[in-house]
């Protein structure tokens, strides 16, 4: 890939960060959230076509986007209602000259309907904020308070919007905090959205977990897998090999789309 100017790139306080597969890079800046595990844990387990359209809530700064681009050649979307982190994102598709695959769109998910269609997309992700409003620390700028509080849609609000955006048989795939895990899948079961596969992610093998990756169908059966548990570290609080594949190897788990 020929190397752009990171002048022309980069705004102030902001810097490029190497992704770790398929010479990959996003904008980043210490002043909005940044992208964690869970984004690329989300990114890694989602079931996702070879082809069609996929739609990812919540973007960010377009993390999630950038790495389906390696597990699917399908038109990716993007939405993000801040407009920083639409641009950054925007700028990052650019840079790793993704421009024809992703598309970012600055908006509310809650109004995306009408410009995504209804039942459009073959397969959603979504890394949503884990906090309702007025719950933990709200001592923090706008872009961290956006990204951690339900400022802009809440857990139902959101499932809503994947219900009515993903086709009949398509995939939403989510992470989030396992205290909320009958909450999600009483909110995914109201918007018939059945729960088919949970994993949960755990620090180190004596922690409960601190993330749960879960996977419904539109209109789906009842039949939930769970799945063997996804352990951060080692005891010598080294990653384990499958974290160390997800996020520096060239496996990739293979949890392609199969018929409904």
């Amino acid at each position: 890939m020929m190397e752009q100017s990171n002048e022309e790139t980069l705004l102030s306080n902001e810097r490029l960060d190497d992704l770790l597969t398929h010479q990959l890079h996003i904008i980043q800046s210490r002043e909005v959230f940044s992208f964690s595990m869970d984004a690329v844990l989300l990114a890694r387990f989602a079931g996702v076509p070879p082809r069609g359209k996929v739609l990812d809530l919540c973007t960010g700064n377009g993390v999630i986007p950038l790495l389906l681009s390696t597990r699917t050649k399908a038109a990716i979307t993007g939405v993000e209602i801040q407009p920083r982190l639409a641009d950054m994102a925007r700028r990052s598709v650019k840079w790793n000259r993704l421009e024809e695959q992703i598309h970012i769109h600055e908006g509310d998910l809650r109004l995306y309907i009408e410009h995504g269609g209804y039942g459009s997309f073959d397969a959603i992700t979504v890394n949503p904020p884990y906090m309702p409003v007025g719950i933990g620390d709200r001592n923090e700028n706008e872009h961290m308070a956006n990204a951690r509080h339900e400022l802009n849609g809440t857990l139902d609000e959101i499932v809503a919007a994947c219900a009515k955006l993903v086709r009949t048989g398509g995939r939403v795939s989510m992470v989030h905090r396992p205290s909320r895990l009958i909450e999600i899948t009483q909110t995914l079961r109201k918007w018939k959205l059945e729960p088919k596969r949970i994993r949960f992610v755990h620090p180190h093998a004596k922690a409960e977990a601190n993330m749960v990756l879960i996977e419904a169908v539109r209109d789906g059966k009842p039949d939930v897998k769970l799945l063997a548990p996804l352990i951060v570290y080692n005891e010598e609080r080294n990653y384990n090999e499958e974290i160390m594949e997800i996020y520096y190897g060239n496996h990739q788990p293979e949890t392609r789309m199969e018929p409904t």
